[in-house]
């Protein structure tokens, strides 16, 4: 540290410093306070216990607050008024009850800080700091690492003094998290917006750079600490306008549809070149009509492995060759979009949910609301549900990520509204009675079904599955608890060193119907071909950017993952229902070379040659 200049600490921090917002005049003491490692809050600051006078304290409310002791008071000018703030735990979401269980002296401290008082038990003690852990946690993310898992939120609690700053929606200090390079340590800095008199209270405001404007999602955020009821406001959802289509997504251009002439298909002595960036079709695609080239500007079919925009300068400078994306089929592959897509399948008039059991419709689709515009909707709807005594499990997914990374399954509300803070989120009513499966040697699991699905046109629509779908099998036997626990709650296991199930299509069904011999595998295979059906009917619906765009020269191949589901009917036998859950891009199409070799001989020789093989395809 001896050899770090301010120039030096400057050149390392002053992006960060610029986006923290941290006024320049600040820079010099921080710094030094850096080098020196000053923690000198004590003597400006005073913790005092909160007085509830004759209202009792309720479980998970603050035992402190913070004050200026300092009989000069704070004044915003000083270039001295800025504090170094520990954090007293860092984790991640899924680390949580694993960091308390291996650290005794963690949870001891973490139960103290909360408020947690009386002669409890180990586990009364854990279960009361993760509930009301979320009250006191903060997050951030390394956003210019180049790895993906380096970029997912990291949570932390400040320590006491930091904890014990209370919320206003005036607040006269900022306090914001901080990296310090040389040390790779995290920091929250404290530095005043407003002049401060002695023996003034100092108060942040809790949900600062919340993007919601509008009262009611204020309100809604501010639910963990300032509780309201939200259950007048209605939870029916609209679709919002197109501009919302395109927010955060790269413009692209719609191609010409004039007539294009493609090779006669039925001329057997014509070949096709193909430029692959994707190895896997280097390795198997070995139909004779097919051949090979490293020259994009010679290629018949272009399959990129980049997203693909410019579809009107290419329908102009190569009207002859195709490209295996469409325009704006990110409508169905960013999961927020999906589920408004989705929901088309209403038509004016009829229910949106079922009144008594505020099931929503489609049926297939899990209720799915977007914490970004939608928080008060679903806010609502959450407490809806517990005034009715309804299972109210969620699992909360990022819009633009795969693989499980940074979804959280919870029933915690408050849990709930402080993941907006870390990223764009969605949350999706978590299948608490899916259909499971016995697999011998652990017990009954959860497991998910993969489909891959080939766009052909648009108008009119042409849409097949790949019948020889996919299986992915969780690890421990499912149930309602641990939800933490990735091998019990999710099914993904080929990018960690979970053990992976393998299984064909053909070996499950014989399995399935021997577990369930009153439900036939070729029903329930209508069900999921009806709403695959239906999922692509609802994606071209309507004209972009709000749906997916004709173009002839479009061919695609999307994996569509879907679980089953128990739907209670209140005569007969319970309906096996599908429900949808995503819809991948570019999927990793590995395993199906494996399993099937001659996969992307049938996918290439039904999109560019028409050869239909109703063994391994059906047509939607």
């Amino acid at each position: 540290m001896d050899s770090l200049t301010f120039e030096d600490f400057l050149t390392l921090h002053k992006p960060q410093l610029d986006a923290a917002g941290v006024p320049s005049h600040l820079w010099e003491a921080l710094y030094s306070k850096l080098v020196n490692q000053v923690f000198d809050a004590g003597d400006k600051f005073s913790m005092f216990m909160i007085d509830y006078e004759d209202k009792q304290r309720g479980e998970g409310d603050p035992l402190f607050s913070v004050f200026v002791s300092t009989q000069n008071g704070i004044k915003v000018s000083d270039p001295n008024h800025i504090y170094l703030v520990d954090h007293a735990w860092t984790f991640t979401a899924n680390q949580a009850q694993e960091h308390l269980q291996l650290v005794p002296l963690l949870l001891q401290r973490m139960a103290k800080l909360m408020g947690c008082e009386g002669d409890i038990s180990q586990e009364e003690m854990m279960n009361y700091v993760l509930k009301h852990m979320w009250n006191y946690s903060q997050t951030y993310s390394v956003g210019n690492s180049v790895n993906v898992e380096d970029r997912l939120p990291v949570w932390y609690v400040m320590d006491e003094f930091g904890s014990a700053i209370q919320h206003s929606a005036d607040p006269n200090f900022r306090l914001v998290p901080f990296v310090f390079c040389p040390e790779q340590v995290t920091y929250s800095i404290l530095f005043p917006i407003n002049d401060v008199g002695y023996n003034e209270e100092v108060t942040r405001d809790y949900i600062e750079g919340c993007l919601q404007k509008d009262e009611d999602s204020k309100r809604a955020l501010l639910l963990p600490w300032i509780p309201a009821k939200l259950t007048e406001l209605s939870f029916v959802q609209e679709e919002p306008l197109p501009k919302y289509f395109l927010e955060g997504h790269e413009a692209e251009t719609l191609p010409a549809l004039e007539p294009t002439e493609f090779p006669d298909i039925s001329d057997t002595s014509i070949v096709w070149k193909v430029f692959a960036q994707y190895k896997y079709i280097h390795e198997y695609l070995n139909h004779p009509r097919f051949i090979f080239t490293d020259n994009e500007n010679e290629a018949d079919i272009l399959w990129t492995t980049t997203h693909f925009k410019k579809f009107k300068e290419f329908s102009q400078s190569s009207p002859n060759k195709f490209i295996n994306q469409f325009p704006f089929e990110h409508v169905l592959t960013v999961k927020d979009l999906l589920s408004v897509v989705c929901r088309r399948k209403l038509c004016k008039g009829v229910k949106t949910f079922d009144e008594d059991s505020l099931e929503t419709y489609p049926p297939w689709l899990p209720t799915t609301f977007n914490l970004k515009t939608e928080l008060p909707k679903f806010v609502s709807y959450f407490q809806q549900r517990e005034e009715k005594g309804l299972d109210n499990l969620w699992i909360c997914k990022p819009w633009n990520l795969a693989r499980g990374l940074d979804m959280h399954i919870t029933n915690n509300l408050n849990y709930i509204l402080r993941l907006p803070f870390s990223g764009p989120k969605i949350a999706q009513k978590y299948l608490h009675n899916p259909v499971l499966f016995s697999r011998p040697e652990i017990g009954r699991v959860k497991f998910d079904l993969r489909y891959v699905v080939l766009l052909k046109s648009v108008q009119p629509l042409e849409v097949y599955a790949y019948r020889h779908f996919f299986l992915r099998f969780a690890n421990k036997p499912f149930e309602l608890s641990n939800y933490h626990d990735y091998e019990k709650h999710f099914t993904v296991m080929n990018y960690n060193e979970a053990q992976l199930c393998k299984m064909l299509h053909s070996e499950f069904i014989v399995e399935f119907e021997k577990q369930y011999p009153t439900y036939s595998w070729a029903e329930v295979e209508k069900e999921i071909f009806d709403m695959l059906h239906e999922v692509f009917e609802c994606a071209t619906l309507k004209s972009p950017p709000c749906g997916i765009a004709s173009s002839p020269q479009s061919r695609a191949v999307y994996a569509v993952d879907l679980m089953l589901d128990w739907q209670h009917c209140s005569r007969g036998k319970d309906k096996i229902q599908p429900k949808l859950l995503e819809v991948n891009w570019t999927p990793d199409c590995k395993r199906a070379c494996e399993y099937y070799p001659s996969f992307y001989n049938d996918i290439f020789a039904l999109l560019f040659l028409n050869e239909t093989n109703d063994k391994v395809f059906a047509q939607l």
